[in-house]
Order: C-alpha cells, then structure tokens, then sequence
C-alpha cells in the first residue's frame, strides 16, 4: 500500500513541475528546443514529409528517363542543371545518384524517422499513461541528430560532383574509392556523415521508447494490457538498438578504406590500368555487415505500421482484435528471425550452397508470423460493423500490399529461383510494395488516425478517401508490371536499355510504370493540402472521434505539458473491448472498471471486482500485480 501512495504523491509533485515548465516557456523552448514528447513527434513527422516530397520528385525524374527514354528533359534544366547532358538527357552517373538518394531518403528519413520517430514518440507516453517520455532531453536529441542528418545530406544534393552514387546500398568497391565514379567523392562522405549522425538519432530515441515502456506504466497498465501499437513500437526499438550499431562499423571501415589507405573492403583493384596498393580485403564482408542492419530495417519499418493498423482495424471494425497473444507473438517471433535471414540478399554472391539452403528455410520460416497477421487482420474485420474512415481504408491497404508483396518475397526467398531474379525488376517491385507502400500506408492512416490528437480538429473525411483511392491504384499500376518486367529479366539501376533489342517489347509498360508513378506523387498533394489545411482550419475534433478504448482519448482535446491535467487515469482491462455483449455501448475504454460493467463481465472479470474493491494497494504502480 505504500508503494502507491509514494507513487501517488511523486506524480503529483511532478505534474506540477510540468505545469510550470509548459506556462513560462518561449518560442524557442516550447516549439524549437522542446522536451515534449508531442511536439518532438510532430517535428519528426514534418520533417518526414518534407522528405516523402524531396524522395517522390527524386523518384519521378528518374522514372522519365525509363519511361521515355527518348524524351528531351530540357525543360528541365532550371532544376538539374549540369546533370543535363547537351542532348537533353540525364547523365548516367547523375541517374545513379538518384536512385541512390531515392533510396536512402525513403528507407531512413520517410520511413524510419516517420514512422517511429513520430509514433512512438507521440503515442508511447499517451497509450501507456505516462506525463512524458523517460528522458524529454534526450528525447529532444533524438530529433537534432535526425535534422542535423536530413540537412548533411539535403547538402549533398547540391555539390559541383554530385550526391551518393553508388545505390542506397553503397557496395564498395565503388563507393570506397573516390576516384572510381564523380558520385564516390564528397557526396559519398557527407552520405556516410549523415548516416552516422541518423544511427546517433535512432539509438537515442530506442533507448528512451524501451526505458518509457518498461518503467513509466500506469496504475494497472501490465503488459497484458498494452495496446498494440506499444508492442510493435518496443519491438522496433529492440532491434533498430541491436542492428543500427553493425551499419555504424561498416560505415567507419568504409571512412577508413576511402580516407585512412585501410584495405578492409578491397582488394586486387585496378582503375585505368593502374593496379592500387590494396590487397588483402573483401567487399562482401560489407555486404554482410550492412545486411545484418538492413533485413532488420524491413521490420524497423514494417512493424510500426502493422502495430497502428492492429490499432485501427480493431478500432473501426468495432470488434475485439482477433488474438492477442498470437499478434504479439508473432512481432516477437519476427523480431527474432529477422536478424537471421540477411544472407538471402547474398545468394549470388558465391556463397556456400549448404549456407544458401540455411537461409532460404530460414526466410521461409519468416512468412508463418507475417501470415498469422494477415489471419489476425482479416478475422477481425470479419462480420464487424466496419466504418470506412481514411484510417481504415489506409489500414486495409496496407494488408493488401503486404499480403501481395510477402508473396513474392516467397519466390525471392528462395535461392535457387533467386539467382535468376536477383537485381531485376521483380525485387524491385516486391520490396516497394512490402516494406515501401505498406510501411508508408500504415503511416498516412496512423496520420488520419491520430491527427485529432495532435491538433485538436478533424482531417476532411471525402479528400481522405479520393486521396486513399487515387494512390492504392497508382502503387499497383506502378509496382505491379514490374513484376512481369522483372521476369522478362530486366536489370535494376540501369540507365537505358534501348541497347538491348529484347527488351524493347516492354518500352508501353515501362511507359505505363512512370506515368502511373506521377499521378501516385500528385494524388500526395492532396494529402498535403488537407493536412495542412485542417491543421489551422478544420473542425474541432470530439474528445473522443472515433469511440476508442485506449489512454490517449481521456486526455483533454489537445493535450498539455504532462497530457492529463489532474492524476494519471488507472487501467483496468485491455484495449479492445469492442461491441461486448449485453455492455450498454459498443465501446468500454481501459479506465472503467469491472465493477461499473456488471451486465457485460466475463466470470473471470468479476474475480478482478475483488481485487479492485480489495483498496487501491492491489495493484502496484507499473502493472505488475
């Protein structure tokens, strides 16, 4: 009984200092430097557009040269400059610095940064019940490491030699001599600048998602009563905390190969006939470093936005999400395989046959908890009394595309089949619908979701569905011929291949890919436009928009310094009490105790009565009973 009291008595004292801080602030400490976790989420989030925009119209340049390639770019100048050759064409080596920073951009600052620098900075201290995160000053970091990142490498663009050029995956050799291509010299140094400053970002904000997590729970908050979106967030920061310190080594050897005369990655190498003084190296040591970070960076990814599509599809289904336990297992079980299976990006690398075939079961035993999800999603949504919000529409897309794209990751995960489709078009399309569209679905409809809470007011419902339907189409339109172009054996990263008379035949489709690939990027404005213009003009949001259960609802409208005003709220149940029997509405939200839903209570609920009769001591602080 003690124990709660303290605790009681603690909070309280640091409400007070919270309210001190939020009322005495300036500019500079409440929206610039600011410990709070829900405008460092909002920053990240802002940030993360900014980015989608700059990876989006990156992409769209590069897609007119594939789609038409005998297209004059010429009115193009203004933005590109000297990347435009006489002719009016992109310069191959410009055209790998695009794919280059396509791909970075989109994996590490849409991505990761949107989705878990957002999310689970905003929601983890709201949905578990706590005023803030464990440390709001590293918290705080987190955020200036991540801009200090985004700014080396919007540098990068501009330089006279051009941004990073050798695939978002920098192998070396390319990438650790300078002298090899324009796109090796300054731009690959600020790229590895920035990814380390990123790694510093990542490990920052893991630390504090775990800390929170596991130490800052309400009254009554156990780990049986996590909502999903806490898993999945705590999950991801495990393995960023694992994985991202493996890039951070392969990145420093590479700093050293290309500055300090070290030969970790090279070996036997010649330029313009002159053999270099490195021996003894080998690239593929690089490859296995940086996929030991980048398989796990799939679920990095990925598992945020399947945690705020559990979240959601529970939510506007108005039914109980179908098996807990097993959800959360298999986030577990992912988490765990996914540093297991990297060298499935290696098969044609010459690797040991017998280790090939260990990967390839390994990776096929990945789908079983990716399939248990997609069960989980669609028994949920099954016979439930389903409201088609932009959330929801997002929600179901995003189960779409990891349900088509896992699919192909079945043939891809398969060695044999594999070294015919490595680095064609089909990996392409299988990765940009699995870990690209999903993962940036889960965010647009976390984004629908939680907007009124981030903002107070409502996004427009009629633009958030032709916003939904314009881009669902335009990724299938885009990503699905890839497939067939894939199979046709088309290269991936090649600038041009009118050189090669078999593969004219697929010139409309390629056609078809860039034009689909431009509507997708304009239905985005559209997006924006609503964002924006809901935050300062849209409808004031209820406390309550979309009849939820978790914690975040039982904060005011738009939540303070400390997010409750009076005593954090105790929890009594789990998070998806939807449409229960004989319960007077379709929704019980975690604060109600049993004792006030007697016409609905299970028989082992009623055995929780006692417990919360038995005084306030029989549930410790945190959870654990």
């Amino acid at each position: 009984m003690a124990t709660v009291d303290i605790h009681a008595h603690t909070e309280v004292n640091h409400h007070d200092d919270h309210d001190d801080h939020g009322h005495h602030g300036n500019f500079w400490t409440n929206y610039i430097f600011c410990q709070d976790h829900k405008v460092i989420a909002k920053q990240f989030l802002i940030t993360g557009m900014a980015w989608a925009l700059i990876g989006g119209i990156l992409s769209v340049i590069f897609r007119l040269q594939l789609g038409f390639p005998e297209a004059n770019l010429e009115w193009l100048r203004p933005v590109l400059g000297g990347w435009l050759t006489a002719e009016g064409k992109i310069d191959p080596e410009f055209y790998l610095a695009l794919v280059t920073m396509h791909g970075t951009i989109m994996v590490f600052f849409v991505l990761t940064a949107g989705l878990s620098g957002t999310f689970s900075n905003f929601l983890i201290p709201l949905q578990v019940g706590a005023r803030d995160m464990a440390s709001g000053f590293m918290n705080m970091l987190s955020y200036w490491f991540f801009f200090l990142s985004s700014a080396v490498m919007f540098t990068s663009l501009f330089i006279s030699t051009g941004p990073a050029g050798g695939g978002w995956t920098i192998y070396p050799p390319l990438s650790a001599l300078p002298q090899a291509v324009q796109g090796s010299g300054l731009g690959m140094t600020l790229w590895l600048v920035s990814m380390a400053l990123f790694i510093v970002s990542t490990l920052l904000g893991g630390i504090n998602y775990i800390t929170t997590v596991i130490n800052l729970r309400t009254q009554g908050m156990s780990f049986t009563r996590l909502p999903l979106t806490i898993w999945a967030f705590f999950f991801t920061a495990i393995i960023g905390l694992l994985s991202f310190p493996v890039l951070f080594g392969a990145a420093l050897l590479l700093i050293f190969d290309r500055s300090f005369g070290t030969s970790f990655y090279l070996s036997d190498i010649y330029i313009a006939g002159e053999a270099l003084p490195h021996v003894g190296g080998s690239p593929i040591l690089f490859q296995h470093l940086f996929w030991f970070l980048g398989h796990p960076e799939v679920y990095i990814v990925l598992l945020p936005a399947l945690g705020i599509t559990s979240e959601i599809i529970a939510t506007n289904s108005r039914k109980p999400i179908f098996g807990y336990k097993a959800m959360v297992g298999s986030m577990l079980f992912i988490a765990i395989l996914s540093f297991i299976v990297w060298a499935h990006h290696m098969f044609v690398t010459g690797m040991n046959p017998f280790l090939g075939t260990v990967f390839t079961v390994l990776t096929l035993i990945i789908a079983v908890p990716s399939a248990v999800k997609i069960f989980n999603y669609v028994t949920t949504l099954w016979g439930g009394n389903i409201k088609f919000t932009s959330a929801m529409l997002f929600s179901i897309g995003l189960v779409s595309f990891f349900l088509t794209g896992g699919i192909t990751g079945l043939f891809l995960g398969n060695s044999a089949v594999d070294i015919q489709l490595h680095d064609t078009y089909f990996v392409v399309a299988h990765f940009h619908l699995v870990m690209g569209s999903a993962s940036f679905f889960g965010m647009i409809a976390g984004i629908y979701h939680w907007f009124p809470k981030m903002f107070g007011r409502m996004m427009d419902e009629r633009l958030g569905s032709i916003h939904f339907w314009l881009t669902f189409i335009g990724v299938y339109l885009v990503f699905f011929p890839m497939h067939y172009i894939g199979i046709a054996g088309f290269p991936r990263r090649y600038y041009s291949w009118t050189n090669f008379e078999a593969f004219n035949s697929f010139a409309d489709l390629n056609m078809l890919v860039s034009v689909a690939a431009i509507i997708t990027l304009a239905a985005q404005l559209l997006f924006i436009f609503n964002f924006f213009y809901s935050m300062f003009r849209g409808r004031l949001a209820p406390a309550n928009p979309w009849d939820s259960n978790t914690l975040e609802w039982t904060t005011p409208r738009q939540p303070g310094h400390g997010n409750w005003p009076g005593a954090i709220p105790t929890v009594y149940r789990w998070p998806y009490d939807y449409s229960k029997p004989g319960a007077k509405e379709d929704f019980i939200p975690q604060t109600v105790p049993f004792s006030e839903t007697l016409e609905s209570n299970l028989p082992n609920e009623n055995d929780q009565i006692k417990l919360e009769m038995g005084g306030s001591g029989a549930v410790a602080p945190g959870g654990h009973h």
